[in-house]
């Protein structure tokens, strides 16, 4: 049964390892396919999970001060309210491949915003700080779905050439989530709050009635006039689906052959390895370039810099509505790895930036550029973020594994992002205490490693098919494709 997860979103990553160039040489000239109403519809909807993601994360900073009066918590048991999602985002991570495997995409998105929304009800007509946190959590449990999810189902529907653009949309739905939160946050109550940020789950609700499932999970169960005609919805009713057709029940038809060989250990295989290293390592660094830290405390960071902690925040969130779209424009322009890079760097220069502001602040040194310095790196960090390391590592998670690991990967790779997430919005108090500096160069740190990371070992998945993407990966082992990661 753990074999059969997964196996929808990337199922033609099965076809090379077995199929070999047959497949992939098919598929290099059928997927070509244009943009249709459907298809943006349904990219539409899946996204509303997205926009949910970023008013979760950008909740706590603005309701913080509304809470703790109402309520009279504690500094301690308002850190509690703010870490629980992420927690309930573990939960999530876990429940998820499977999940979406058992009941399919639209359904696991409809149960994810049942919970969502019932998540922002008890917080919103809370009395007491335990309604608070069991709000928070399933917000937590729904959002954990949702990551892994959406941007799985929005890769199986749409064709190679618009695949890169239409999944980074991804993280510009989260950062309008996260903008729009910060903004009417800072007008309205925080029981307000928790009720507007229910009408992306209503949307998703109701619209998801009105979207083609994913063609990959109904041939995975054999629904074959389902699959035709929700590919057929997708592609557009004068388009020629015969040939993606034919490849998607080729690769379904290999796993129905192999199933009996294919469970949840086979993710920690050798020729999985380079896979795995990819997909965590990538939302390991990810974290620990310190996104969480700010997202989460960016009225602390900038309290303690004495920045604005009114028009601070709402800045950084507005600015990367604009670099978030950019990315979407430029994502299958210049690649994924490229994107990264420039991410990387831009993130590790503004973070450095920021760790020299609070150095001159902690030596009493030229500490009136503190607040400035502070905001231009934050801004700025931002802003290089959106461009490619807050969205492209759930791009190339929704490409890189094979449909007979996918739903375990991807539950591993969540797993992985909301427990990093939890380590850091957890030690980032105490971090500030021990130095402020020496906090964010550490975070520096991680995206110059990110740089080396992507370089060595990250392949470009622009304009390739799945079944390309996933031979070249599971071919190989880590350390023996250079040459591969850099074509």
């Amino acid at each position: 049964m753990e074999g059969d997860g997964i196996e929808e979103g990337l199922e033609s990553a099965t076809s090379p390892l077995l199929l070999g160039d047959k497949s992939t040489g098919n598929t290099a000239t059928s997927n070509q396919h244009s943009i249709t109403p459907v298809l943006v519809f349904s990219t539409f909807v899946a996204l509303c999970g997205s926009f949910s993601y970023g008013c979760s994360v950008g909740y706590s900073s603005p309701a913080e001060s509304g809470i703790m009066k109402d309520l009279g918590l504690s500094v301690a048991a308002y850190s509690v309210f703010g870490s629980i999602v992420t927690i309930g985002g573990m939960v999530g991570a876990i429940l998820s491949g499977k999940m979406a495997d058992l009941i399919g995409r639209r359904g696991t998105m409809w149960t994810c915003q049942i919970i969502c929304m019932a998540g922002w009800l008890a917080i919103a007509f809370a009395k007491k700080a335990w309604c608070l946190d069991i709000g928070r959590f399933l917000v937590g449990v729904a959002i954990g779905i949702l990551t892994y999810v959406v941007p799985v189902y929005i890769s199986e529907i749409t064709p190679k050439n618009l695949r890169g653009r239409f999944t980074s949309a991804n993280q510009l739905l989260v950062c309008c989530g996260f903008a729009v939160t910060y903004f009417v946050g800072s007008i309205a109550s925080w029981r307000a709050l928790s009720l507007i940020a229910t009408i992306p789950s209503i949307v998703q609700i109701v619209c998801l009635f009105f979207v083609p499932e994913s063609p990959r999970w109904l041939a995975k169960l054999g629904r074959e006039k389902e699959f035709e005609a929700s590919l057929k919805r997708l592609r557009g009713t004068n388009s020629d689906i015969s040939e993606e057709a034919v490849d998607i029940r080729d690769a379904i038809e290999i796993l129905k052959q192999t199933s009996a060989e294919t469970r949840t250990l086979e993710l920690f295989q050798r020729r999985y390895a380079y896979a795995v290293i990819v997909g965590v390592g990538l939302i390991l660094l990810q974290t620990f370039g310190g996104n969480s830290a700010v997202s989460y405390y960016l009225g602390t960071i900038f309290a303690k810099a004495n920045v604005s902690t009114s028009s601070g925040p709402i800045i950084f969130a507005l600015l990367q509505i604009p670099t978030s779209v950019a990315t979407v424009l430029l994502m299958d322009l210049f690649g994924r790895r490229t994107l990264l890079m420039v991410s990387a760097t831009i993130s590790c220069s503004c973070l450095f930036l920021v760790g020299l502001a609070f150095c001159f602040q902690e030596s009493h040194n030229l500490k009136e550029l503190t607040p400035i310095l502070t905001l231009v790196g934050i801004l700025g960090f931002g802003c290089g973020f959106a461009i490619g390391m807050s969205g492209i590592p759930w791009v190339i998670m929704a490409e890189i594994y094979p449909v007979n690991v996918k739903a375990s990967a991807g539950s591993l790779v969540v797993l992985t992002s909301w427990a990093s997430s939890w380590v850091v919005t957890y030690t980032f108090n105490f971090m500030l205490e021990w130095s402020s500096a020496g906090t964010f160069f550490i975070f520096s740190g991680m995206c110059a490693l990110t740089i080396l990371f992507v370089w060595k070992l990250v392949p470009e998945t622009k304009g390739r098919t799945l079944e390309e993407i996933q031979s070249t990966l599971i071919t190989q082992i880590p350390g023996q494709n250079s040459v591969t990661a850099k074509t």
